[in-house]
């Protein structure tokens, strides 16, 4: 076997392009790595300057605060039942809507498109929506957090465009001579060789649901049904209004606290999601991918 010889450029582009992505990654995992360790030291050193690569005066007080809360852990609950039954609301819609948009013979294909494009751009705005809800007596139920945004027309797309060029239209035709209807067609042949959009879809809109505060934010009042979002929102905004209400002897203390549930906060809310995402990526990645194919 021939060995090929290496210039003096290709090496230098070599060093560069490994200093590069490692310079990169360090600046991804950096900022993750100090919350950690912030969220468990001593205040005092983490304002010093002291704390940047490992935890000084170990100190759990921020999270047994934040545990000791009885809405974080009805926020969880309320938050997996939102993203659970919301995801799988969002995938049959979306799936529904997709497969007609694909098919070629579907004549309103065109315009529906359009449709939903416009939207995209252009609604009716906040108080109109809020309105409508109001009407539909959806305010102050979990129901809200499921609905509002049941069908997001990126993701129509998305799924239409894997469709399109996928499923061809010779395996509709082969079906129908069989005697097989759109529906049965959709659910038989085009579903099961659809798990790859499908895992991308249930990652988008599982992230969505998961993040969502905003929406519980306009149409709940009952705390009960605050999804952890908003529970630890609610968290941090009670801990600012308690530094102008405590004394000048426990000022300092309090701050302390509040300086350790800021970074606790932060933990509990995004860690779910950071350890699912490792082993979904792959499906991230081919979202994107999937994306920026012409349709």
């Amino acid at each position: 076997m021939v060995k090929m010889k290496t210039s003096k450029g290709d090496l230098v582009f070599e060093i560069v392009k490994y200093s590069v992505l490692i310079l990169s990654l360090i600046a991804v995992l950096y900022p993750l790595y100090f919350i950690v360790i912030a969220s468990i030291s001593d205040p005092a050193a983490i304002n010093s300057g002291r704390v940047w690569w490992k935890p000084i005066g170990i100190n759990f007080e921020g999270f047994k605060r934040i545990f000791q809360d009885e809405l974080i852990w009805k926020g969880y609950a309320n938050t997996f039942l939102y993203t659970i039954v919301g995801t799988m609301i969002n995938i049959l819609l979306t799936m529904s809507l997709a497969y007609p948009l694909s098919r070629k013979n579907f004549r309103l294909g065109k315009y529906i498109m359009i449709f939903l494009l416009i939207t995209m751009y252009f609604n009716g705005g906040l108080i109109p929506r809020y309105l409508i809800v109001k009407k539909l007596n959806l305010l102050d139920t979990w129901q809200v957090m499921v609905l509002v945004n049941a069908v997001n027309v990126f993701n129509v797309i998305i799924a239409r465009t894997f469709l399109k060029n996928t499923i061809p239209e010779g395996l509709y035709e082969a079906a129908v001579i069989d005697g097989c209807t759109h529906i049965k067609f959709l659910l038989k042949i085009v579903l099961p060789l659809s798990k790859a959009i499908i895992a991308v879809l249930v990652l988008f809109y599982g992230v969505f649901h998961w993040n969502e505060y905003f929406t519980a934010l306009i149409y709940l009042r009952d705390e009960k049904l605050y999804p952890l979002q908003l529970v630890l929102r609610s968290i941090l905004i009670e801990n600012q209004m308690q530094d102008s209400m405590v004394s000048d002897v426990d000022m300092i203390q309090h701050q302390d606290v509040a300086e350790l549930i800021k970074y606790g906060v932060i933990i509990v809310s995004s860690l779910p999601v950071l350890i699912l995402y490792p082993f979904l990526q792959k499906y991230f990645v081919q979202g994107v991918m999937i994306g920026s194919v012409k349709g």
